[in-house]
Order: structure tokens, then C-alpha cells, then sequence
């Protein structure tokens, strides 16, 4: 229930339609999702630089970035992940708004989770990116060094290990991380993402 002394002003300020013609663009959130490690990350900054050499605006929405701001008082419990996802949802409705396309890099580990963000964001934004890489590939990658302590038990709740992570059923991309190149990745992922943020 919304305060009483709570009034947005929504349809007052200058709509997405507007921000879209000056910029150019049709705003998306590229919303990519796998396993620590899978490279969601790395594709994430590749993919933005790409569109910033065609001219497009774009903000990349990254997990330990968020965590390491807005979110930094959440934990990494099941209440506090969907909290986590719930916030950068809310962000990335914003940046929408502007006209700006949004690289989202999440773990987002299960249909649940993703699913909230759809409903917020607007499932007519949302491109799914399955960043697919296996847990013995991130494992071995364990760039961070997440896997090591989870393994020993230093991390709880890390997904893939203690955490289950749930592969989108349908996502729009899905992109082998383990075996592309991530210039092979960034193609696989503009062929289909042009068209849709191109300005018509």
C-alpha cells in the first residue's frame, strides 16, 4: 500500500517515447545470467563497447558494482537476493526510461528471480541472455576465487555449490561462454539485439 503522503508524478515528466527519438535508439535491458565465472561480466563490458563504436547509449548494471553501492547492506540469503534483483530492477526501469539501454549482469541464479524482473522492468524490454558456461569450466576459471572458499566452506549460499542456480527455460540467447571466443560471443549476441534497440 503506497503512503498517503506519496505522489508520483509519472505522467508528467518526459516519456520514454521522447528520450528514445533524441537519443536515437530503442531502449532494452540486455539481461545476462549464469554462473560466477561464466564470463557475464567480460561479455557484458565487450558487448558495451561495441555499441558505444554504432553510436548507442547504454549503462551497465553489474553485480559487484551494485553490491558494492546501492545494495551493499544485502546479505546473500534467499530474502536478500531477491531484494538484490528486486533494487537493480527498479534502477534499470529508470535508465528505461531515459532511453538507455541497460547491460544487466547478474547471476540472478533461478525463473523465480528473473521472473520479478521481467514484471518490473517490462517483459517487452527484457532480452534474456544465457551466459552458459559449466560449473567445471567457472571452476577452473575461478577468477575471483569464489570456488575455492565455497568448496571449503568460507562461502555459504554460493551458487553452483551450495546454491542451486536454475537455467532459463526459454531466454531469448543463449551463448556458450565455454567455447566461443568472446568476440564470436559479442556477434552472436548484436545479430540479434540490433533490430530490436535500432531507431526506426
Amino acid at each position: 500500500m503506497r503512503e498517503k503522503n506519496i505522489h508520483p508524478v509519472f505522467e508528467q515528466v518526459v516519456q520514454k517515447e521522447r528520450k528514445e527519438k533524441f537519443l536515437q535508439q530503442k531502449a532494452h535491458t540486455l539481461w545476462l545470467t549464469g554462473l560466477s565465472g561464466s564470463g557475464k561480466t567480460t561479455l557484458g563490458i565487450a558487448i558495451e563497447q561495441e555499441l558505444l563504436k554504432k553510436g548507442f547509449l547504454t549503462q551497465i548494471l553489474d553485480g559487484d558494482n551494485i553490491r558494492s553501492g546501492i545494495n551493499n547492506n544485502l546479505k546473500f540469503t534467499r530474502k536478500a537476493r531477491t531484494e538484490n534483483i528486486r533494487r537493480i530492477s527498479e534502477v534499470t526501469k529508470l535508465f528505461l526510461d531515459c532511453g538507455i539501454i541497460t547491460i544487466n549482469c547478474f547471476i540472478s541464479p533461478n525463473e523465480k528471480i528473473r521472473s520479478l524482473a521481467k514484471d518490473i522492468i517490462g517483459r517487452e524490454n527484457f532480452i534474456e541472455i544465457h551466459v552458459n558456461a559449466s560449473l567445471e569450466t567457472c571452476e577452473k576459471r575461478d577468477v575471483k576465487g569464489l570456488y575455492k572458499k565455497a568448496r571449503l566452506g568460507l562461502i555459504s549460499n554460493f551458487t553452483g555449490i551450495s546454491s542451486p542456480f536454475e537455467p532459463p527455460k526459454n531466454p531469448e540467447i543463449t551463448v556458450n561462454t565455454g567455447e566461443l571466443t568472446v568476440e564470436n560471443s559479442v556477434k552472436q549476441v548484436l545479430d540479434y539485439v540490433l533490430p530490436k534497440i535500432k531507431y526506426i
